[in-house]
């Protein structure tokens, strides 16, 4: 079984039933969710070995947490224990035109406060393939930034294949902040993942012809944004999804990846949203599934497109599909149709 390892933060999430606003809420449904979180467990559903690296408190709701992790099949025994709290996040799903909304109550979390000697790198990434962090984790502290470099140096010394989802979050940190940070990272970094807006919030590398807020993006602008990260830092690879917005509830869905020379698109999906969150994780998911296992790059970003396509369907942070469900749609088998 092939070993895969995250590391980052899981939240716990809790919503307001189907459409309702925050302000008319009666309840919060509780689940748990986050970056890296959610890639173990799309990878563990797929048949990989899948540890997910965090720190979590030692009461029920960080142990919550852990039974939530190990329900699908993730391996938890590399999560440290310790601290106070649970970092939350809370959604409101929008619809038509008013948008989703996100309010995060996550400052002093355990994996917040964490610091270096809660991991063990060495017993971590023994016997492992693949290691992949998102810029989330970095943004929580320059204790986590730190943790992070370790992890990528003693990844590096195993000859361990390091993937990083930019993953820019405003409320986290600045662009200033997150430029410096992450292209300290960056040097580690063999496959990089971004949306529409990472390149540009980044490291200020702007598709040209792009209205991201009226749905139009320009794919070869984004084929310049590709060429111009691998040229900056040297990755392997550079995967690029393309969001275009059309509603809160209507997107269409597509992916790129590029070694710097040459292009490859996937499939556009019309998708009607159940729950977006999670949806680019599922997409680094697919992409590191496919890579692992020797996809040619035009499957692979078919497979890893088709797999976030079907996570925009599926309630809650987690992609709970299956290989044989990602290669059908992969295949063109979209139509939606009773299996029976």
């Amino acid at each position: 079984m092939k070993k895969i390892v995250t590391f980052g933060e899981i939240m716990l999430r809790l919503a307001p039933e189907g459409y309702t606003r925050f302000v008319q809420a009666g309840s919060f449904g509780a689940t748990y969710g986050g970056g890296e979180a959610n890639v173990a467990v799309s990878l563990a559903n797929f048949g990989f070995r899948a540890c997910f690296v965090t720190k979590l408190p030692r009461h029920e709701i960080g142990q919550s947490a852990v039974n939530k992790l190990r329900e699908f099949g993730v391996d938890t025994g590399f999560i440290a224990r310790g601290g106070a709290r649970v970092g939350i996040y809370f959604l409101e799903k929008g619809a038509s035109q008013r948008p989703s909304k996100v309010i995060y109550d996550r400052a002093g979390s355990a994996i917040a406060e964490a610091q270096s000697k809660d991991f063990d790198w060495k017993e971590i990434f023994e016997g492992a393939e693949w290691f992949h962090f998102t810029g989330i984790t970095p943004a929580l502290g320059d204790n986590v930034a730190k943790i992070c470099e370790e992890a990528c140096q003693m990844a590096k010394s195993y000859n361990i294949t390091i993937s990083c989802d930019l993953n820019y979050r405003k409320n986290l940190w600045s662009k200033e902040k997150a430029n410096k940070t992450m292209s300290g990272l960056m040097q580690y970094v063999d496959v990089c993942i971004a949306n529409e807006e990472d390149a540009s919030d980044v490291f200020g590398i702007h598709a040209e012809n792009t209205d991201i807020n009226s749905g139009k993006l320009s794919y070869k602008s984004y084929q310049e944004v590709a060429k111009k990260l691998i040229d900056r830092f040297g990755f392997k690879k550079t995967a690029i999804t393309l969001r275009e917005s059309i509603s809160a509830n209507d997107n269409n869905w597509a992916a790129m990846l590029s070694d710097g020379e040459n292009f490859w698109f996937s499939k556009k999906y019309p998708v009607h949203i159940v729950d977006r969150v999670g949806g680019g994780d599922s997409f680094g998911a697919g992409l590191i599934y496919a890579a692992v296992n020797n996809y040619a790059p035009q499957e692979a970003i078919e497979f890893a497109a088709a797999a976030s396509c079907l996570k925009h369907t599926i309630e809650g942070d987690f992609n709970q599909v299956s290989v044989d469900e990602v290669e059908k749609l992969a295949r063109g088998d979209g139509s939606g149709r009773v299996q029976r």
